[in-house]
């Protein structure tokens, strides 16, 4: 993806290209600064169209930003219904107008070449450009903070579409029922959480942990910045439902899928107040740990460096399931 990556072309009126840890481009355009980003939903799921407005959301959020304007491409399986298409667009025109956002456009077709609905969303966002966030902004001396639980995109999936297989492993029916909950309280929209962030002031990255879990999005942001991390494991905030759920179906809960968090590095000197933003709008905010020098790695505090993900932990389940 690198060497990919750094063969596409841009001029100067692109602040924020493709690269790896970047989830959004920044243009200045009109006077400010146009941020956009693309992501599929292509797991099997019953509120696809509220995941593929929120996890683009949070791409536009991470950098500073306020989305204004989306665009969805709809692939529907062969055999669909016109109730299974007005199922996604009532969930995208829900989500959509609770959080300001104009659906502008996009497309949409049967198509015998997805087996279940995709959704590809676009969110355009905007923002001045002295506000403009990027992941590679995170400086040596930077606090990590992280900004709601882990993993509440995961394990709300889990819990949706693993039931059986929870049941199978005496996974009470009660943690189940809360971590399908999830995707409504919080949710896995973090709008409010970067608002929070930049109020306070100081922030030099922030970044969505997504695919491969919050261990990613950690080593995603190093990537970005060009330096390393010391991190508290113990810090981490794991939701209970998520440890009960990874422990039943053997699973690591960091990394498993985390729209719902929000990564946020910071000059030390507003750490408190991004803390106590956050705290006050009901969310829970810890310090994780610190950027430091390249040279020293990636690491916990204990000296054992972060685990390497190859793929998501539910993808890595649903494959070792439907081989079973």
């Amino acid at each position: 993806m690198k060497r990919l990556l750094a063969e596409a072309r841009d001029d100067a009126n692109v602040l924020i290209g493709p690269q790896i840890g970047e989830d959004a481009a920044a243009v200045r355009f009109g006077g400010k600064v146009l941020v956009a980003t693309t992501d599929p939903i292509t797991f099997a799921c019953d509120r696809i169209g509220y995941y593929a407005v929120a996890v683009n959301v949070n791409d536009i959020a991470a950098h500073g930003a306020e989305p204004r304007y989306f665009l969805a491409t709809i692939l529907l399986p062969e055999g669909s219904s016109e109730s299974d298409a007005e199922s996604v667009f009532t969930q995208i025109r829900t989500e959509c107008e609770r959080l300001d956002i104009s659906l502008i456009g996009g497309h949409t077709e049967i198509t015998p070449t997805v087996e279940r609905v995709v959704v590809c969303g676009c969110m355009l966002g905007e923002t001045e450009e002295g506000s403009l966030i990027s992941t590679s902004g995170a400086r040596v001396g930077d606090v990590l903070i992280l900004a709601g639980k882990v993993a509440v995109e995961g394990t709300s999936i889990l819990a949706r579409e693993a039931i059986e297989d929870l049941r199978a492993h005496n996974v009470p029916q009660d943690v189940i029922e809360r971590a399908q909950a999830l995707l409504d309280n919080p949710g896995i929209c973090v709008l409010e959480y970067a608002r929070a962030a930049m109020q306070a002031g100081g922030v030099t990255s922030m970044h969505d942990p997504t695919e491969g879990g919050i261990v990613t999005a950690l080593r995603e942001l190093a990537e970005a910045c060009g330096h390393g991390l010391r991190i508290d494991k113990s810090a981490i905030s794991v939701l209970d439902e998520c440890v009960v759920i990874c422990k039943a179906l053997g699973l690591n809960p960091l990394g498993l899928i985390a729209s719902g968090s929000l990564l946020i590095a910071a000059d030390p000197k507003n750490v408190d107040a991004i803390v106590q933003n956050l705290t006050e709008r009901g969310v829970q905010a810890s310090v994780i740990g610190e950027v430091i020098e390249c040279e020293q790695g990636i690491r916990f505090y204990d000296g054992e460096e972060l685990p390497l993900f190859e793929r998501d932990e539910v993808a890595r389940y649903f494959e070792r399931y439907s081989a079973e």
